[in-house]
Formats: structure tokens, sequence, C-alpha cells
């Protein structure tokens, strides 16, 4: 079972929904132009698009199971009193004393550059039940982060 937000399940439905109506009937034409074009064994558009084909499968394949399996979160049953699932959390490094703030989500809407990091990730892994003011060491590939928590708020 995989917990997420429910902005995170509905981008997830509408990805499907593109591959499902719009990229695979385009994969499908491209096949069948293809083979109007004769002799398949040395058709290198066929192969190609029976390549993406597969690859196009493979993903709505792995979407449909994400989504069968996906719980989404009542946000107004959380509390922002720990860091937990879909929590904000601004905290301070101690080593530079540079401030950062990231929501931890789920696997599938994980995004640096949106500021939202796995939940699954060594840094949530060790915000996890932590309350405001908490300090907590994290090993990282780069060594040993020494970080703050200095609000937690609901994404």
């Amino acid at each position: 079972m995989e917990y997420m937000s429910q902005e995170g399940y509905d981008k997830l439905v509408a990805e499907l929904k593109q591959l499902e109506t719009v990229e695979l009937p385009q994969v499908r034409e491209a096949i069948a132009e293809a083979r109007d074009k004769g002799d398949l064994s040395e058709n290198f558009e066929y192969h190609a698009a029976k390549r993406e084909q597969s690859r196009l499968l493979g993903r709505i394949r792995f979407k449909q199971r994400v989504l069968e399996n996906a719980r989404v979160i009542d946000t107004s049953r959380l509390g922002a009193d720990s860091v937990g699932l879909l929590s904000k959390v601004e905290m301070t490094n101690l080593g530079n004393n540079a401030r950062m703030t990231y929501t931890i989500a789920s696997p599938h809407e994980a995004n640096l550059r949106e500021g939202k990091i796995s939940i699954k990730s060594p840094i949530a892994q060790a915000l996890l039940n932590k309350k405001a003011g908490d300090v907590v060491e994290v090993r990282v590939p780069a060594g040993l982060l020494k970080l703050r928590i200095e609000k937690i708020s609901l994404a």
C-alpha cells in the first residue's frame, strides 16, 4: 500500500490517461505506417516503434499498479506537532547554518525542484516523528549532517 496526497494521486491519474489516450495510439499508428512500408525484418522504423510501444505499455502497467495500491491521505486528520508524510519541515543545517524547507512526500511524488523529498530518503527517515527544536543526525553520501527542526506545518 502506498500513501500519497490527493494532488499526487490526481497527477498519476492524468499521466496514465495521457499515456493511454494520446501516446499509445500515436505509437500504434507509427507501427501501422511502418508495417505498410514492406519488409519488416530490415525496417528500422517498425522495430523502433515496437520498442516504444513496449516501453509505453510497461509505464502504463507500472502506473496502474501504483494507483491500485494507492491510498489518499485525509489531510484533515494529520497533525503538525511531529514530522510525518505530507509534513513541510523547515530546518537549519548546523554545519553551515543554511536553512532549507522540504515536504515529506511519497516516493512517486518526490521532486527535489519542488522541495518534495521521498519518505524513504535518509533525511526523511531521520526526521520522522521528530518535533520542532529537535536536532537529528543524518548519514548522507557527503558525510554526517546535523539538522535542527525549526518549524513543522502541513503541506
